[in-house]
């Protein structure tokens, strides 16, 4: 990373304009967990080239590991993105799908993540459990690099009698269409604004309904996608957090976990045979920020020679470990009692690395979710936190429907009071790990049936209403189409002052010959934008004369980088 970071400032140095550089820069920076670097990168590539989607995207996803929803800063940083973005696509409003309230639906998911990802362990439960006969299945796979659990999944799918589809490299507008003819009602989109997205796609409206579910903690700021799907914990009914989308929530957790066949067994608790605590987290380094530092160097500190072990990828770069462990220092925790351990590639080695710790302790405000869950199958117990936003909120859903909630925490203090508690009762901690995956097998966030039930009846219920005439996006859309023509209303009223003002200043001017239609010799003007050709045999071209390319199949004017840019990530 250290070797990275150096190419990019050179190039930078080299070309102060070249804007996919910044970008990349806050790619490292945010894998470094310097969020706020991150930020200010992503915005100086902005400021050089405004349309970059990689940075536009790149910001979003990474103010939410820094927010903790005290302002709708964030909320309209993504309401902004979203109107902009959808200017560079036309919608369909109108759909051809049957309107027959109780017939089967087509249930199309979007993804790049059906490969052993975060993901992955959410959309299994759907893909197996799904009634074919009610639901078609239709999987659009826009993964880059196909693994065994890709295999599986698409197996799984083909023998129930689902459609699979692989769109890696296949443009946005060009998959919308392929919706479009698979007769999809209801499509759902599973990335958000992280890494090879499809919101090219969803900006298309190529379903009647469309949803946003499981890959990222917010509002897409698309006011193309109807719904988003989550639960009432993760999003309580009087949330002041404001979405783009209708929320539906589920009946239980707005998340089901199928785990890995790999795990391997539930190891004794460590404390026995080591004589000490271990405190643990295999969350990223994003989201280990300084607020959540300060809060387990106190709860390591309060308890004698525990230890804390943290597993990220960024741990393989020694100038990473040792800005982590000097922060750990200045806060009062010596760095022989910390642990760092960089990517495991093997999921069994990973998941076995959970018998290393006691107690796994959450992150916030961007809390776990895989790692949550992970952990609590490999029977270790998790403290987590509450908050005001959903990214804060996702270990009190998990908690709580598994049975843990006595481990959701409401304040830093009580945070640390409920790690300090666990780890003063070292039996009490060896029997909750013997029956932690019972426990959360019986859930219902490992209840896979019934959560497809309840995921069912929630895409009914929009199909009724869509049925019934009720379009979330349409109205949004509509009221969008309203706004621009109103400020389209003002300019030409503004155009038109400005004329008249003109017009009264030539008129108050010495008489000058005045040729109507045409000057320099009786030629005719040409008129583009209501600007005169300066030469009247000459072309105009409209908006800049520069070449333009296709990014994500839109034509958009030559960035300063000169490079296309992939869906939302960086190009590396």
């Amino acid at each position: 990373m250290d070797a990275a970071a150096s190419m990019i400032e050179k190039a930078i140095l080299a070309n102060p304009t070249y804007a996919e550089a910044y970008n990349n820069l806050g790619v490292l920076y945010r894998d470094a967990g310097s969020i706020t670097l991150s930020v200010q990168a992503y915005e100086r590539c902005l400021q050089i080239d405004p349309d970059s989607r990689n940075a536009g995207q790149n910001r979003l996803l990474a103010l939410n590991y820094i927010d903790e929803g005290s302002d709708d800063k964030l909320y309209d940083a993504h309401r902004e993105w979203g109107k902009r973005f959808m200017k560079l696509y036309a919608q369909y409003t109108s759909w051809d799908n049957p309107k027959v309230a109780d017939r089967p639906l087509v249930i199309g998911y979007v993804s790049p993540d059906f490969f052993t990802h975060s993901v992955s362990y959410f959309v299994e439960a759907p893909l197996t459990h799904h009634d074919y006969t009610n639901c078609k299945v239709v999987v659009y796979s826009g993964v880059v690099k196909a693994d065994a659990k890709t295999l599986r999944f698409k197996d799984k799918v083909l023998k129930k009698g689902g459609v699979w589809r692989d769109i890696y490299g296949i443009d946005e507008k060009k998959v919308a269409t392929l919706v479009r003819e698979d007769k999809v009602d209801i499509l759902v989109e599973l990335t958000g604004h992280t890494a090879n997205n499809k919101l090219g796609t969803m900006a298309c409206c190529p379903a009647p309904i469309q949803v946003t579910w499981i890959g990222y903690p917010n509002t897409t700021g698309l006011p193309a996608i109807d719904y988003r799907i989550t639960d009432s914990l993760a999003d309580s009914p009087n949330t002041n957090q404001k979405h783009v989308e209708e929320l539906v929530r589920l009946p239980e957790s707005f998340l089901c976990y199928t785990p890995s066949p790999e795990a391997g067994p539930v190891c004794p608790t460590p404390a026995i045979s080591n004589g000490f605590i271990t405190f643990g987290s295999f969350n990223n380094l994003a989201k280990i920020t300084p607020k959540v530092m300060q809060v387990w160097a106190r709860i390591l500190c309060a308890v004698p020679n525990s230890r804390l072990v943290v597993k990220c990828k960024p741990f393989c770069c020694d100038s990473i470990r040792q800005k982590f462990l000097s922060t750990l220092e200045e806060l009062g925790l010596e760095s022989l009692r910390v642990d760092l351990l960089p990517l495991i590639h093997l999921n069994h080695d990973h998941m076995q690395a959970y018998s290393l710790m006691d107690i796994s302790l959450d992150t916030f405000p961007y809390a776990g979710t895989t790692t949550t869950c992970e952990s609590l199958y490999m029977g270790v117990p998790c403290v987590t936190m509450a908050g005001s936003v959903h990214a804060h909120n996702v270990g009190v859903s998990l908690l709580t429907k598994v049975g843990l909630g006595r481990l959701v925490a409401k304040t830093e203090d009580e945070y640390v009071s409920l790690a300090l508690g666990l780890a003063s009762d070292v039996s009490a901690l060896e029997e909750l790990r013997k029956s932690l995956r019972e426990l959360m097998i019986k859930s219902p966030v490992c209840d896979g049936e019934s959560f497809t039930r309840g995921l069912e009846s929630a895409y009914r219920s929009m199909w009724h209403r869509y049925c019934d005439g009720d379009s979330p996006a349409l109205r949004r859309l509509e009221v969008l189409a309203g706004e621009d023509l109103d400020k389209t209303a003002v300019k030409h009223a503004d155009l038109k002052a400005q004329r008249a003002n003109a017009t009264a200043e030539e008129d108050n001017q010495s008489p000058i010959k005045k040729v109507d239609a045409t000057s320099k010799g009786g030629e005719p003007q040409i008129m583009v934008n209501h600007v005169s050709s300066p030469e009247g045999n000459q072309a105009l071209v409209t908006a800049k004369a520069q070449p333009q390319m296709m990014v994500n199949g839109v034509s958009s004017p030559h960035s300063p980088s000169g490079r296309c840019e992939a869906n939302g990530h960086s190009s590396r």
